[in-house]
């Protein structure tokens, strides 16, 4: 079993809390799963997030992975202290899909003092890669009145 690396207390309901006044909303991703070392939202794929020729958007890939990677780096620092911000994030899409949606799994590579980076798999239903990309955080100190702090319980 791997190691928790959160500092607050997650299910996917607190998550999807922290996903309701925003981008993340238009889009329809939604938080389905919270593991040690990893987290899990879905996408759909349909008219928020296919191009103008009907297939999923590139750049809603990148939102996706953009989303769960910031989340993510900023959920493994205790956020009195610290929070991260996105430095760098790259994409290749592999295949295409037109319907359905979309998982995005968001796991560390680097979990540092000053940065983080992160590996976002994302999948169509039946597990196949749809996307690789890669999210790299700076680590800041907390500042006040400039960074919202999240609302959620630390883990003690």
């Amino acid at each position: 079993m791997s190691t928790i690396i959160w500092k607050y207390q997650l299910t996917p309901q607190r998550v999807n809390e922290l996903f309701m006044t925003n981008m993340i909303q238009l889009l329809g991703i939604e938080c389905v799963e919270v593991g040690n070392d990893y987290l899990v939202a879905k996408m759909p794929v349909d008219q928020r997030t296919r191009q103008s020729a009907g297939l999923l958007h590139g750049g809603a890939n990148v939102a996706l992975a953009e989303t769960i990677g910031s989340l993510a780096a900023n959920l493994c620092l205790d956020q009195d202290v610290n929070y991260a911000v996105g430095l760098e994030i790259n994409a290749n899409h592999i295949r295409t899909k037109h319907e359905g949606y979309v998982l995005g799994t968001a796991k560390p590579i680097h979990l540092g003092r000053m940065t983080q980076i992160w590996e976002i798999k994302i999948t169509d239903e039946s597990g196949n890669l749809m996307c690789l990309s890669r999210h790299t955080v700076a680590v800041l100190p907390q500042v006040a009145a400039r960074h919202m702090k999240f609302e959620l319980p630390k883990l003690d």
